[in-house]
């Protein structure tokens, strides 16, 4: 598995809440947020209002790419 360095901005507040989450945890923050990221991917893959709003974007983005393709280029 390859690792993807991110920038993350936040209040400085939650900042301090979650240094001391993952201090209290003996974890390191970036565990403490790839759990929560996790949890929240998972919880969107089994909401349908979600799963609607995603179709309803990939459907969107789809159209966008095919006016954006040349019509030679089409199939």
């Amino acid at each position: 598995m390859s690792i993807r360095a991110t920038s993350l901005r936040m209040p400085e507040s939650m900042a301090d809440e979650l240094s001391a989450v993952a201090g209290a945890a003996g974890e390191p923050i970036s565990e403490v947020v790839r759990v929560a990221i996790e949890k929240e991917i998972a919880f969107r893959r089994a909401d349908p209002d979600f799963q609607a709003q995603r179709k309803q974007f990939l459907e969107h983005q789809v159209g966008v790419i095919e006016r954006l393709t040349p019509p030679g280029d089409k199939k």
